[in-house]
């Protein structure tokens, strides 16, 4: 009688000591046989929360998700049903919720929410856990509204060559005037590299780690507007207040998850789309972007999204600000402002004083606009701006308050969005002859812009390409042959004006045809950049020069290689709101390796029907190896 006593009190202390969720092992098995009855493991939620993808090369999916703690069960990476099988048991976890540690239902506080409500958890043999970090998140964001950040590309930072997204979240209290003290979701490549060529090569095969983050908005205008001389565009969003939430608790979620970064697809536009699916599961947003996802494309893919837009508003850079200014004042003008700003005159000087009000005060904000911007320009953390910087600021803000004429004309709004450029991807189909022989040529281009395609929605004077494939067929050979593939081409032609002194430069990697002196035509390897400046001299004409080199790889060449060292010219002029003429001339001296000279000359006309369609004409004269030939294309360029 006493052993039974002491076994049955031994039996109780024991499940007193055995954790809750333990002890309801049959309920978790319940839940589990219930969600795969009803396929949940397959449904396109939960694919979507866990980011799911089929493989391009097989059957099955994997998560493209890249950090173990995203998942429960050790092969959730590939399983969908078995990580939603051990997420339920997860969440009979009693962990407590501490500053660096939470519960399974908080971690993965989307994912509960979502099978709670297909499950209809009993809370007594499933109690709801209390997500107190995640509750003062969500409080402080106090969210209303999701909108679309889209700055315009940046060629002087490799991570935004071709534009950005990111999301901001706006507080239901606020309103336009208050936008800059929003947040913002961001996903980047976590990385400090400088170089665009190293920043591609290694983004191409998943070489950075990408992270979300969250932040101020006014730090992101501060780096984009001011900083990096981005126009930003805003698109606001139509989601609802429950679909926000949804959003929000996925990217709590996401918080420390690592993403492998890849440069073409699985950037920072592709993950943004990933979030809107999540939000709103009936959305099929990155399934149109397989191999490649460009941010203005994926702008677009949003745009034409029924009812999700609801308005569109234009933040313009500093400097455009500044430029826009510029052009609407006399040249005489304009020096008085760069005067004030670099302290060669006072706001009182008799040459300022003198004029009317309504130019003294545009002259005075157009002096602190630029002096602002140089400011922020040198600016490092940690580092107060000089005395005398201090001071002609201040100068300058006391002297236009003292003068009653109103502020300038807002910078209007461009007349084409970027989501409503030229698709970015392009084939062209031509015909032509070059040295005497006719040919066929067919252009194939997933990535970008070039300086001559329609300009409208796109950066003047801007090129990015990748992987810019030609094919030729000429009548004197058999069969289809590679003429090129351009790896990367990259253009920057900024104009040069009183204010701004950028420079201009190009880089490119390519595989082409080189004529040698015995007449063949043989691919080479050949890799170059050069550096100059550009000027407007009038609007609609850009002139520019450059000093080249270029450093060649082939087995034709005498020594294996040559390289070269030479000046370019060229001129983009509008003659008209549809047609570009474009002159272009290089001259290089190859003094190393094989010893050689390359000339080319080229003249580009073209006509756009419409944004999405261009006819283009090439003229062209080179001569290489003492060899000189002609050659002239028409080419049909369409853009999707």
């Amino acid at each position: 009688m006493i052993g039974r006593f002491i076994c049955v009190i031994g039996l109780c202390l024991a499940s007193l000591a055995t954790p809750a969720w333990a002890a309801d092992d049959t309920y978790a098995d319940e839940l589990i046989m219930q969600a795969r009855a009803k396929r949940l493991g397959e449904r396109v939620e939960w694919l979507q929360l866990l980011h799911y993808e089929p493989y391009s090369w097989r059957l099955g999916r994997r998560s493209l998700a890249d950090d173990p703690r995203f998942f429960n069960a050790p092969n959730g990476k590939v399983d969908p049903v078995a990580e939603l099988d051990a997420t339920l048991r997860a969440f009979f976890s009693d962990r407590p919720e501490t500053d660096k540690e939470q519960n399974p239902q908080c971690a993965f506080i989307a994912r509960y929410h979502w099978l709670r409500q297909e499950l209809g958890f009993d809370p007594a043999r499933l109690p709801p856990q209390r997500c107190a970090r995640f509750e003062q998140w969500r409080e402080r964001l106090n969210p209303g509204v999701l909108t679309l950040i889209f700055p315009a590309a940046y060629l002087n930072n490799p991570a935004s060559l071709y534009g950005h997204t990111l999301l901001r979240i706006d507080a239901k209290d606020q309103d336009d005037r208050t936008r800059l003290l929003s947040y913002a979701i961001n996903y980047a490549a976590a990385t400090d590299e400088t170089s665009g060529i190293v920043f591609a090569a290694r983004g191409l095969f998943g070489g950075y780690p990408g992270l979300f983050a969250i932040a101020p908005y006014y730090i992101k205008v501060t780096e984009y507007n001011d900083l990096e001389n981005r126009d930003i565009w805003e698109y606001e969003l139509n989601f609802t207040e429950a679909e926000i939430d949804r959003l929000l608790m996925h990217v709590w979620e996401l918080g420390p998850i690592r993403f492998d970064y890849y440069f073409f697809d699985e950037n920072c536009s592709y993950h943004l789309l990933s979030l809107f699916e999540v939000a709103r599961p009936g959305l099929r947003l990155t399934e149109q972007f397989k191999a490649w996802a460009i941010p203005a494309d994926t702008v677009r893919a949003v745009v034409q999204e029924q009812g999700l837009l609801r308005r569109v508003t234009y933040r313009p850079a500093r400097s455009t600000t500044i430029r826009t200014w510029q052009e609407r004042m006399p040249n005489a003008n304009v020096e008085l402002a760069r005067a004030l700003a670099g302290g060669e005159l006072e706001p009182a000087a008799p040459a300022v004083q003198a004029l009317p009000e309504a130019e003294r005060a545009r002259i005075l904000e157009l002096a602190f606009e630029y002096l602002e911007y140089q400011r922020l320009a040198s600016a490092r953390p940690g580092v107060e701006p000089s005395l005398e910087t201090s001071r002609r600021l201040r100068a300058l803000l006391v002297a236009r308050a003292a003068v009653g004429a109103p502020s300038p004309p807002p910078v209007p709004t461009p007349a084409v969005r970027p989501d409503e450029g030229h698709g970015s991807a392009r084939i062209g189909i031509g015909v032509g002859r070059s040295d005497g022989a006719r040919f066929t040529e067919l252009r194939l281009r997933p990535a970008y812009h070039d300086i001559y395609d329609p300009e409208e929605g796109y950066n003047r004077g801007a090129q990015i390409e990748f992987f810019n494939l030609a094919l030729r067929q000429t009548e004197d050979q058999e069969g289809i042959r590679l003429e090129r593939l351009d790896l990367i081409d990259i253009t920057s032609l900024s104009p040069r004006d009183d204010f701004f002194k950028p420079r201009s430069w190009n880089v490119a990697a390519s595989v082409v045809r080189q004529r040698f002196a015995d007449g063949s035509r043989p691919l080479v390897f050949r890799v170059g950049g050069g550096a100059g400046a550009a000027y407007e001299p009038i609007p609609g004409t850009l002139l520019y020069g450059t000093i080249d080199t270029a450093f060649d790889v082939g087995s034709n060449y005498d020594a294996g290689y040559a390289v070269g060292i030479g000046p370019a010219l060229g001129a983009l002029i509008d003659i008209g709101p549809r047609a570009r003429l474009g002159l272009y001339g290089r001259a290089l001296r190859y003094g190393w390796g094989d010893d050689h000279d390359a000339r080319e000359m080229k003249l580009v006309q073209t006509y756009n029907p419409s944004r999405q369609m261009q006819w283009r004409i090439e003229l062209g004269r080179a001569r290489e190896f003492d060899h000189a030939w002609n050659s002239a294309t028409l080419f049909w360029n369409l853009y999707f």
